[in-house]
């Protein structure tokens, strides 16, 4: 073995590298030192469409990109439980911040299933790399080397501030046919572009959630060399064993959304109890804070964001135990991070949807910290994550039926 090779894994990286990643502290304590600067340029974030230029220097200043990346590309490999508490400090001050985060650091997981070299190439060398993709319709056909590649993906959340950008594709063998894995379904890869490849379209009207810069992007015809196509949670695939890869994808975009959620829920609350004792609603004499329908509502929201976030963060460290001791996640495991997931996106909103009404006229206005935390945590309950159906599916497992959707 090569004496380059440190803690981290890499053949790339040296003792400065080793000596920094051993230098950082929590995400979380990370994140909560950079929250007020993110949550000062929140508006401007949204008036923009993208994350400002400082927010992204205190974002990589930070290394929050590189929380869920493998060792072996200067990332740093955290249990899903931390990611959560970090994402909730930073959608606690901008959603659309902790969004873009989130669907970053869950897209950096496939480092895990690539070569070491490509992944580096990918994520390591550059330590402010970013990779952004979205759903759609692309199609692979098999060329010697590689791939040509041809289509249209959505929902590209980041892609404007992204280097690298995916596309999941169907595999067109020579003959025409379309790649299928041995259970019969549907074979799907994962192709790797540079961003000056990819055709972007600027099209991002929506009502929350709008500083993500979640655009449209294709390309037409792209030769992506062998290397440069992934195959994301397949045991055979994995180059990274650590725990943290035991877990999908999906696993991470979900406890991640859900983080989002619950700090956008925490951040109303919060002001909201900060405004109840200073605010005397019209018609009224009393302060907020004395009404007893104010007081019970709080105790109220209070316990049910608390449990919430409780059951979620109390699923991924029980299941990170067991894989730990297993290797591997069990149906159990990945039937309980999905009931909590969308159960703590469920409850947020609930949360939310509470405190904006309580707050009165005050949380119609672009000025207060209300207006812009709802819009965007309805956003945030519409994507797949929040689906009500999983829940449903969750019951069918617990009573003993085969769910009509795998857990994922």
């Amino acid at each position: 073995m090569s004496a380059a090779l440190d803690m981290s894994g890499s053949p790339r990286a040296g003792a400065g590298a080793a000596a920094g990643l051993a230098s950082r502290t929590d995400p979380a304590a990370r994140a909560r030192a950079i929250a007020p600067a993110i949550a000062a340029a929140a508006p401007r974030i949204e008036a923009g469409y993208q994350l400002t230029p400082d927010v992204l220097d205190a974002l990589h200043g930070a290394a929050l990109f590189r929380t869920l990346l493998p060792l072996s590309c200067n990332g740093e490999q955290v249990d899903l439980a931390t990611f959560v508490r970090m994402q909730e400090i930073i959608a606690a001050a901008d959603a659309s911040t902790a969004w873009c985060l989130g669907q970053a650091s869950g897209c950096s997981m496939a480092a895990a299933y690539m070569d070491p070299d490509v992944a580096w190439d990918i994520w390591g060398k550059d330590p402010r790399a970013v990779v952004a993709w979205g759903w759609g319709n692309g199609v692979a056909e098999v060329v010697p080397g590689g791939f040509r590649v041809t289509g249209r993906w959505r929902f590209a959340s980041g892609i404007r501030h992204a280097t690298w950008v995916g596309g999941h594709c169907r595999v067109q063998e020579p003959d025409g046919s379309l790649r299928r894995d041995p259970d019969g379904t549907q074979a799907e890869w994962s192709m790797m572009f540079p961003k000056h490849q990819v055709e972007i379209e600027e099209g991002w009207n929506v009502v929350g959630l709008r500083g993500t810069g979640s655009d449209t992007y294709g390309v037409q015809g792209v030769f992506v060399p062998r290397e440069y196509a992934v195959r994301r949670d397949r045991d055979e695939e994995r180059r990274c064993h650590g725990s943290l890869y035991r877990y999908t994808l999906t696993n991470a975009y979900s406890s991640g959304f859900a983080g989002v959620s619950m700090g956008i829920a925490r951040g109303m609350l919060d002001a909201f109890k900060a405004m109840a004792m200073t605010k005397t609603p019209a018609a009224t004499t009393r302060l907020l804070r004395d009404s007893e329908v104010i007081q019970s509502g709080v105790a109220r929201a209070e316990a049910t964001l608390r449990s919430a976030r409780a059951f979620l963060l109390e699923v991924l460290e029980e299941s990170r135990e067991r894989v730990e001791r297993s290797g591997g996640l069990s149906a159990d495991d990945r039937m309980d991070v999905r009931l909590a997931t969308t159960s703590a996106i469920h409850r947020a909103k609930e949360v939310a949807e509470w405190v904006y009404h309580e707050a009165g006229a005050t949380a119609i206005f672009e000025d207060q910290p209300f207006e812009r935390r709802m819009r965007d945590i309805h956003a945030s309950a519409q994507q797949v994550q929040g689906r009500s159906q999983h829940i449903e599916h969750c019951g069918q497992y617990m009573l003993g039926l085969a769910p009509q959707a795998r857990f994922l």
